[in-house]
């Protein structure tokens, strides 16, 4: 990170809902291309705005910038565009951090909290002891003169905490005025907070900035939650490849991979990029990528995608595509890019808080001055030698000016709708945009997959059938132990199933047959474990009066003789009632499932 300071297919396992009409709805898609900005120190979210309507202004650039996620895409012409916008952002907001981000930088921690807490905990302090001078050890000092050190121990007690506290947002304000931007938040609180020590209203002073920065911390909090929902998905990146290179085997980043080049993969190793398989026959858990919990039997020739588990046997692949654009990482960078294609809520509420902020400034004046002019309440001429007579609507103009602060409303709904994708993310729905997640409420059909999605996706033994002669429990424990060296979810299905522990010595030999099944020998007796396949197996032709069985059959063959068969079936989630009555209360006409 460089700083500046101023199977389902494939398709299935990279695709989400792409239709023309959602993005028409959304306006221009986010940034693709450009270069990716980290913005450290980016607090305000109409300021957000102004950077990004700023950047958009300027001939041969294109830019997005995500404020939920404090990220900036710049597609710029050609370098120098892309050194002035930055220069554009730091003379519109001076003090931040701007951090150039690659798909190679690892996830960053969350900011830490503490230093706004402690903030927030000195200033409190001030402004509690503040409250005890004026109410019980200097009553009245408030109202005293300017000359009286009772007047000045109050006052310095509450300045001390309010310059804790908002010390930051009075610079920021200082800023905004040298720019002539006027109607920032950092100004309008500014304002507020110093109208209210000009008319001796100490306390709502520093209560009003106090409670601002709580706020801010508050927003931080769900911003960082949300953050943290995304980057769950994270998990499924791969840390390392191992190349094999001049007789080698190598544990390299996958981004240093080059196209064609030989990788292995081990059982239990996350497969780290799209790739061909040359040697070694394997199953894959999908899971990651298509919600799907059974194993893919995969072959040499067979495409195999990053994100993938491996769960048998070492491999060789091939590999086909750069890191860049790989499977699992157009998933990752369309998690990342979700909440920068802007619903048009959000794009409104931009354009509205642009009016909205001037009107409440003007409204606060007028609130200020006509009343006393209208009801006859001494002239203006005489407000520097009575200004206690205007302290009543001055008081009230600063509270509509603090209530009105812009700010919740420009930042309410895009954080409704990072939320909204962070938590669907920590659940594994991913949303293209926002636009995607508002177009939800004129959806009218919802199509389900089965596996993982209305069902939980572990198998449980429903039913064991023993045939010509063999008990139910003899026909279990032969499965269980001709299964036990085996990672396949169906195995440990019968594992726990059976719920003893095996007998390792009596196994004298294993081998997993891929797309078959299992073939042990047991006692001296050959035991074959697997799909109806394996009773057809070259060599063999078990005899047997069961073909087809409703769920997913084990097959058990003890020395060449049909022995049984095992069902197991996927349990339906206990939400998926309530969730299908929900959908149909919420108008969605029409359900259907894969």
């Amino acid at each position: 990170m460089k700083e500046h300071t101023h199977n389902r297919d494939s398709h299935c396992a990279e695709g989400v809902c792409n239709h023309a009409e959602h993005d028409k709805q959304a306006g221009p898609s986010p940034v693709s291309g450009g270069t990716k900005f980290y913005l450290d120190g980016l607090s305000c979210a109409s300021c957000a705005a102004k950077i990004e309507d700023a950047l958009n202004r300027m001939e041969g650039v294109r830019a997005t910038l995500n404020f939920a996620a404090s990220t900036l895409y710049i597609d710029a012409a050609n370098g120098n565009l892309e050194r002035n916008a930055l220069k554009l952002v730091g003379k519109i907001e001076p003090g931040l951090k701007i951090k150039e981000m690659d798909d190679a930088d690892e996830e960053k921690d969350e900011e830490s909290t503490s230093p706004i807490l402690v903030k927030i905990f000195f200033a409190g302090i001030f402004f509690v002891l503040g409250l005890v001078l004026q109410n019980y050890v200097f009553p009245g000092a408030a109202g005293l003169p300017a000359g009286d050190f009772r007047f000045w121990a109050v006052l310095l007690t509450y300045l001390t905490g309010y310059i804790i506290a908002g010390h930051d947002v009075v610079l920021n304000a200082v800023r905004g005025i040298m720019k002539k931007d006027f109607f920032g938040e950092n100004i309008l609180m500014t304002i507020a907070t110093l109208g209210a020590f000009a008319i001796k209203e100490f306390p709502e002073a520093v209560g009003v900035m106090l409670f601002f920065k709580v706020g801010e911390y508050l927003e931080d909090r769900a911003l960082n939650h949300s953050r943290s929902s995304i980057r769950s998905l994270l998990k499924i990146r791969p840390d390392y490849a191992n190349l094999k290179k001049d007789g080698e085997t190598l544990k390299v980043n996958p981004e240093e991979v080059q196209v064609n080049e030989l990788i292995m993969i081990r059982p239990g190793e996350k497969v780290p990029l799209d790739g061909v398989i040359e040697e070694g026959q394997t199953s894959v858990d999908t899971s990651a990528l298509t919600g799907e919990s059974m194993p893919k039997s995969l072959n040499p020739g067979d495409n195999i995608l990053s994100g993938m588990i491996n769960r048998s046997t070492v491999i060789t692949v091939r590999v086909t595509k750069p890191f860049g654009e790989s499977t699992v990482n157009k998933i990752l960078d369309l998690v990342e890019k979700a909440s920068e294609q802007k619903a048009p809520t959000e794009k409104f509420i931009t354009k509205f808080s642009r009016i909205y902020t001037p009107a409440v400034v003007a409204g606060a004046f007028a609130m200020a001055v006509l009343p006393p002019v209208l009801f006859q309440i001494p002239a203006l001429t005489n407000l520097f030698s009575h200004p206690e007579t205007y302290s009543e609507w001055i008081y009230r103009a600063l509270i509509f000016l603090v209530i009105a602060c812009p700010c919740a409303l420009v930042i309410s709904i895009p954080v409704g709708f990072f939320g909204g994708i962070g938590a669907a993310s920590k659940k594994g729905i991913l949303f293209k945009g926002s636009n995607y997640l508002e177009a939800f409420r004129n959806i009218h059909t919802m199509v389900f997959d089965k596996t993982g999605t209305l069902t939980e996706g572990e198998f449980k033994v429903s039913e064991v059938k023993p045939l010509n002669g063999f008990s139910k429990e003899e026909l279990l424990r032969f499965a269980a132990e001709a299964e036990s060296h085996s990672t396949h979810p169906i195995a440990r299905s019968i594992m726990d199933a059976y719920g003893e522990k095996t007998d390792e010595g009596r196994i004298r030999s294993y081998e997993e047959i891929s797309s078959y099944g299992i073939r042990a020998i047991i006692d001296g007796k050959e035991i074959l474990a697997g799909n109806d396949r394996i009773l057809h197996m070259d060599g063999y032709d078990i005899e047997h009066d069961t073909c087809r069985v409703e769920g997913t059959v084990v097959h058990i063959v003890i020395d060449r003789r049909y022995a049984g068969y095992i069902i197991l079936a996927d349990r339906l989630r206990p939400e998926a009632r309530e969730t299908i009555d929900a959908l149909r209360a919420a108008g969605v006409k029409r359900i259907m499932m894969l």
